[in-house]
């Protein structure tokens, strides 16, 4: 049990560290000005495509949460195991979740730094005195 805990651990360890920066580059720099909005597939021939790939996405987040509270008392990366679960999984209040963390000043810079070494432009994100006025 602690063997493939151990693998496990390592790799979230491995691919969050590839992962993360790879995704962040990636994203717009206005994802997180954007309201919640669902996305729908293109037309309804994808329909089970669509279904398809949000269950399989759910149930991996669901075993990464799972595995990510198993590591949080053994030897592992309990904490990056359970957010990574929870990004894959499709929760109601994730993006109010998401604009609120990338609001603090020192996770946007430290998201900002890798976007700039990356050659991208900076996120922009609404300030608490927009959030207010709104």
């Amino acid at each position: 049990m602690f063997g493939w805990l151990a693998v496990v651990s390592l790799a979230t360890f491995v691919i969050s560290g590839i992962s993360l920066p790879w995704l962040l580059t990636r994203l717009p720099k206005d994802y997180f000005l954007e309201m919640d909005c669902p996305v729908r597939p293109p037309w309804p021939r994808q329909r089970g495509l669509y279904w398809a790939w949000r269950l399989l996405k759910n149930l991996l987040g669901v075993v990464l949460l799972l595995a990510g509270i198993v590591m949080l008392v053994t030897p592992g990366q309990g904490l990056l195991t359970i957010l990574a679960g929870l990004w894959l999984m499709d929760l109601p209040g994730k993006r109010r979740c998401e604009r609120h963390l990338i609001g603090r000043p020192k996770v946007l810079a430290s998201v900002n730094w890798i976007r700039h070494k990356a050659g991208k432009p900076p996120f922009q994100v609404s300030t608490v005195r927009e959030k207010i006025a709104s």
